[in-house]
């Protein structure tokens, strides 16, 4: 039995839940997510929203910086679309209930680095958990709006596999209902049917293609991948941003340090104490993320040692427990008081700025599919997301999809939905060697942590490139032998991202904003177009 809905969307963080509630007033929604819906990037991310509010600020000068930040590659029409349209879609999150921080009637703006005046939106350092609480609230209680818990999408639904049109249908999906042990049912853990009008990817991130990241154990690029196997475009993969600031400290896991203690003054500082921006850029800890990632990690090597500090020591005790009461807390978890003590800190891999090629609503290069968030190559980020910069996308592009969709959704009804075949086991078997996933999946990140990060060159490339061909023959073996699980997906898809990371940067002979080689170290016009990817198609640049 399907699983029939006009919207199918995939994923619960800003994205998706806001084309969610746009869309519930045009049709139906059913929102798949494969954790707990409160469970996505969205709900760690701790800066902010950047928005232009403040009256010496303005929309051109938001866009200036964001393409400054991008290296070049930022798509001008969607920085300016961006920052035209951040205001008043922040405004509408605030009529769904979510709070900021405020200062008298205005609200509360911090700056962050890339950013030339005070524009972040922010609760405090937890505004994505607040986002996510308010939005989540919103779209639980709406009549159109149905969300399923513990459901892993495996693959596209494309009607051409089946002998009709060039359409995506919906997904095939995992469900792992858990029962009151916490385990999977056993009746729940079986392949349902989604279909509907119009699917949308709002899948998020891939940090855990990476050993160290500060994203959530939900980021493994699924979105990305199902849409590479189904022959969508993939664009700008080589671009990965890493976060300058992850804490250091060998209990605590994936735990980011805002960009915000920057903006509110905090210095990077060797071990001995010496601050060491000014030495690698004029804006010094103001500088974008890939410049302050690259520092640090070229300090780091020069002095051998295993992290560097951040130090908002100088400021006062009462500001930083203010502006800065989750860091304060989670810092002190593991013995650091920041008011007292500088805050060791490593990069860590964070954001992924490329994703599946859009158009300026969401469209990707397949009919019936749409992608929006951090699974999207929107443009807006080029070469370098500029910081706070992801929240918004996610709020402009899950309206602007939604109100295109709206327009839309009378004629798309005029359609039937298909008549798809239920998912084939075939001869899969239960696995009985689990271990094969977890070895692969460690030796995979690693492989991408020491070869595919912050610096690169071709040999490190090419070393990767042929141990990630033999993992995907490995992976692609054990995955037609046995039932599939949420980790075989999981690995399956962190696999494909890899694949797609190393082939974009190895294309791109230039070191530019996030993509850093030795063996090229210039940046060099030729390369001034965007690295653009599909299933049996080599990556190639398309100009602007």
């Amino acid at each position: 039995m399907s699983n029939t809905s006009d919207f199918l969307v995939i994923g619960s963080g800003i994205a998706g839940l806001t084309f969610a509630l746009d869309a519930a007033e045009h049709g139906t929604v059913t929102l798949i997510t494969k954790r707990s819906r409160e469970e996505s990037n969205t709900r760690y991310a701790q800066g902010g929203i950047s928005a232009v509010f403040a009256p010496d600020d303005s929309p051109a000068a938001h866009a200036k910086d964001t393409m400054i930040a991008g290296a070049g590659l930022c798509h001008e029409v969607v920085a300016d679309i961006c920052a035209q349209e951040g205001p008043d879609r922040v405004l509408e999150l605030i009529a769904r209930g979510a709070e900021f921080d405020k200062e008298g009637d205005l609200l509360s703006l911090t700056r962050e680095g890339g950013h030339s005046a005070r524009r972040v939106v922010h609760n405090a350092d937890a505004t994505g958990a607040e986002v996510e609480r308010a939005l989540v609230a919103k779209a639980s209680a709406h009549p159109n709006v149905r969300i399923v818990e513990h459901q892993t999408a495996i693959d596209l639904i494309l009607l051409s596999r089946f002998g009709g049109p060039d359409l995506c249908a919906g997904a095939y999906v995992l469900d792992e209902t858990p029962g009151p042990d916490g385990r999977p049912r056993q009746e729940s853990h079986h392949v349902e049917t989604y279909l509907a009008r119009a699917t949308i990817l709002a899948t998020g991130g891939a940090g855990k293609v990476y050993l160290y990241t500060t994203n959530p154990d939900v980021a493994t690029g699924d979105g990305v991948a199902m849409a590479y196997r189904a022959g969508a475009e993939i664009g700008n993969m080589e671009f990965y941003q890493f976060h300058p600031t992850c804490l250091y400290h060998p209990e605590a896991q994936r735990y980011l340090i805002s960009e915000a203690l920057r903006g509110e003054g905090a210095i990077l500082r060797l071990l001995d104490g010496t601050a060491f921006m000014a030495n690698h850029d004029p804006r010094k800890d103001l500088a974008p993320r890939d410049i302050v990632a690259r520092a640090i990690d070229f300090e780091m090597k020069r002095t051998g040692t295993e992290h560097v500090l951040l130090d908002i020591t100088h400021r006062p005790a009462s500001f930083i427990r203010e502006h800065f009461p989750t860091i304060l807390a989670q810092c002190a978890r593991f013995g650091i008081d920041i008011t007292t003590t500088p805050i060791p800190v490593v990069p860590a891999a964070h954001f992924m700025c490329g994703g599946v090629s859009t158009d300026l609503h969401g469209r990707t290069t397949i009919p019936g599919l749409w992608a929006i968030g951090e699974c999207a190559f929107t443009g807006l980020h080029g070469a370098n997301r500029l910081a706070s910069n992801s929240l918004l996308e996610g709020l402009v592009f899950g309206h602007r999809a939604a109100a295109r969709l709206g327009a839309q959704i009378e004629e798309l009804r005029q359609s039937a939905f298909p008549d798809v075949p239920p998912w084939q086991v075939g001869n899969a078997v239960p696995s009985d060697e689990a271990v094969v996933v977890a070895h692969n999946w460690d030796e995979l990140r690693r492989t991408m942590w020491n070869y595919v990060g912050i610096f690169r060159s071709d040999a490190r490339l090419r070393r990767a490139g042929r141990r990630i061909a033999l993992l995907q023959e490995e992976i692609r073996e054990y995955y037609w032998k046995h039932l599939v699980t949420r980790d075989l997906l999981e690995l399956r898809n962190i696999a494909t991202v890899a694949e797609l990371i190393v082939e974009c940067a190895a294309s791109r002979h230039e070191s530019r904003g996030l993509h850093s080689t030795i063996d090229y170290p210039e940046t060099s016009d030729r390369y001034l177009a965007d690295t653009l990817v599909k299933r049996g198609v080599l990556p190639h640049l398309r100009g602007r």
